[in-house]
């Protein structure tokens, strides 16, 4: 059901690839609740993705751009401007890779250079959306941006790797915006801090069924699916949510206030029982 909580709202979208993304999900929610938006990613990414039919279902239209290069986001904004016909209301920064996790690096070996990427692709491109969007006045005032995150910012969780680090980047540059923007713009920044979810990008992390098991167990709501986190996008991109910034926004069914679960004991005495049997 739609609310039309995005009715005459315009946006910027990135990241999305396929049907996966939950950037994707995020397109086909923001269309339902009537805005307007332009879609980007890598020109890699859109060779390899389907987003040409995201932006037929939606009525969007897409511009390759790196959000690692400022010159390319300068381009991708102004032009952004153009074909919605005036300021931005949302931005949703849904943008996380890491080469030192695809190559199969551990956090204790890690090769710099795909480190540096990782901080650049994953938090440093957050920054830089947001600085050029400030020199260009490019968002309304009582806008919303909104960027992908995960609880690894703030626990250890094995295989997540160095994007850990790039979280918790992410999540700091959300705060230290969110306070000059609020302050000047009264535009918000939040960041979402999402269940494990089978996204293309997080098929790649060591583990990721165990660990989706795992926290699916311990969360007294279960994970939350890439709808889920659609859905509560759309919120704090509507009117609703005016006074929430600089906030780092759990959720993960809960699973960030567990300590240890019922479900997740039972499986764990379940697997010592098979283990002292053998």
């Amino acid at each position: 059901m739609a609310y039309n909580l995005l009715k005459g709202k315009r946006g910027i979208i990135f990241g999305a690839l396929n049907d996966m993304s939950i950037a994707w999900q995020v397109a086909e929610k923001a269309h339902e609740e009537g805005a307007s938006f332009v879609l980007t990613n890598t020109p890699v990414a859109l060779r390899m993705g389907e987003i040409d039919e995201l932006a037929r279902k939606t009525g969007s239209q897409v511009i390759p751009a790196d959000a690692t290069d400022v010159a390319q986001l300068e381009g991708l904004v102004k032009q952004s401007m153009e074909i919605l016909g005036g300021k931005i209301d949302f931005i949703l920064h849904s943008i996380g890779m890491s080469p030192n996790v695809r190559k199969g690096l551990t956090y204790d070996n890690l090769n710099y250079d795909y480190y540096q990427k990782t901080l650049d692709i994953s938090a440093l491109s957050f920054h830089k959306i947001l600085l050029v969007c400030r020199k260009l006045d490019a968002i309304s005032e009582w806008g919303s941006v909104v960027a992908l995150s995960y609880v690894a910012a703030q626990r250890t969780l094995y295989g997540y790797n160095d994007m850990a680090d790039a979280k918790a980047l992410l999540e700091s540059i959300a705060r230290s915006f969110g306070y000059i923007y609020g302050r000047d713009k009264k535009i918000r920044i939040n960041t979402i801090s999402q269940s494990p979810t089978m996204t293309t990008a997080g098929s790649g992390v060591k583990g990721i069924d165990r660990l989706l098991d795992f926290s699916d167990r311990m969360s007294p709501l279960g994970n939350a699916t890439a709808e889920d986190c659609a859905n509560y996008c759309i919120t704090l991109f509507s009117d609703l949510t005016k006074k929430v910034t600089m906030q780092n926004l759990f959720h993960d069914g809960g699973f960030s206030s567990m300590g240890m679960s019922l479900r997740a004991m039972d499986q764990y005495d379940k697997s010592f029982r098979e283990c002292q049997g053998d």
